[in-house]
């Protein structure tokens, strides 16, 4: 970035909402806490705030943005939804679901954020702090995770600020994240279909809809969706996935009762083998770990279902 700016730190106090909303309007950049993840957030409106966000995070500009909005009603204003669509908005929203959908004629989302797509990514988050800046605001937001692209997806202020110091505006600190992965991206633009795994499992997504889910392949070409590059979410270190013994100059990532051996650092995404627990560490402790600075960090076998669909895929694409 051309010009450093003064990155503020604030709580979730009674004018944090208003500040971040005035921030907003003035095209800034403001990171704020989710449900999922930390948000890096534009107006989605402001072709030039969402063009200061990809070059803060450093982002392809091919690889969309998800537009958040205060509820079912505004995202209807940008958003065409079919039976099945509204079937999943009224199940999960607000919460950790995202809709790729087509574009009403009104969509004030800038074709930036986009990528030029006649659909729009859009979601309702639960976060009480998320929710009361969009009432503030009144209009889309556009909100990746805060992290430099590429880089582990923040869980915590911290994260942020260690990211993105004197490239946004404004962090808001609210603490620790709940769900710690981002949200299930599900496209319903003709067959519902999978893009992302996230916060909410795939098979809690069928049972609303009352037949599976199609899955999407990577398209690292032209995603149309976020997180779906082939190679994202990765730390320095080399990952190495499905270990079953640790080297003595590896970090390890452990889940479950922990590897033999005398690993150069490790810590344990959730020791009683709990996906809730693990998926909410899972961020943090890679980040951790990569700080570390070993040359190597070795994963132990996650399982496939709930929530371990989504951390597979994390991990799959750090390792990419």
């Amino acid at each position: 970035m051309d010009v450093a700016l003064t990155t503020r730190l604030i709580g979730t106090g009674p004018r944090a909402a208003a500040e971040a909303a005035d921030h907003l309007r003035a095209g800034g950049l403001i990171a704020f806490p989710t449900e999922t993840v930390y948000g890096l957030g534009a107006d989605a409106a402001n072709a030039g705030a969402v063009a200061r966000l990809y070059q803060a995070k450093g982002r392809p500009a091919f690889n969309p943005l998800i537009a958040h909005v205060v509820d079912l009603a505004a995202a209807r204003d940008r958003a065409v939804f079919n039976p099945d669509a509204m079937r999943l908005a009224e199940a999960f929203w607000p919460g950790p679901l995202t809709l790729v959908l087509p574009k009403t004629r009104a969509c004030d989302v800038t074709a930036l954020a986009t990528a030029g797509l006649d659909s729009v990514a859009i979601r309702v988050p639960r976060h009480p702090f998320a929710h009361a800046m969009l009432r503030a605001f009144g209009g889309a937001v556009v909100a990746p995770s805060a992290n430099r692209s590429g880089h582990v997806s923040p869980t915590t202020a911290a994260h942020v600020l260690a990211d993105l110091d004197s490239r946004i505006n404004l962090i808001v600190d609210g603490g620790g994240v709940d769900v710690g992965v981002e949200s299930t991206i599900v496209a319903c633009l003709d067959t519902p279909t999978l893009l992302r795994p996230g916060g909410v499992a795939r098979e809690t997504i069928e049972a609303v809809l009352g037949h599976p889910l199609a899955i999407a392949t990577s398209d690292s070409e032209r995603p149309r969706a976020p997180g779906m590059l082939t190679s994202h979410y990765a730390p320095r270190a080399l990952v190495r996935l499905d270990a079953i013994t640790v080297a003595p100059r590896e970090a390890l990532l452990a889940f479950g009762p922990p590897l033999a051996g005398r690993p150069r650092a490790m810590l344990n995404l959730s020791p009683s083998g709990d996906l809730v627990e693990a998926a909410a560490h899972l961020f943090g402790h890679l980040r951790q770990l990569d700080a570390d600075g070993a040359a190597t960090i070795a994963v132990m076998p996650i399982p496939h279902y709930g929530l371990g669909e989504a951390i597979n895929d994390r991990l799959r694409r750090a390792a990419a």
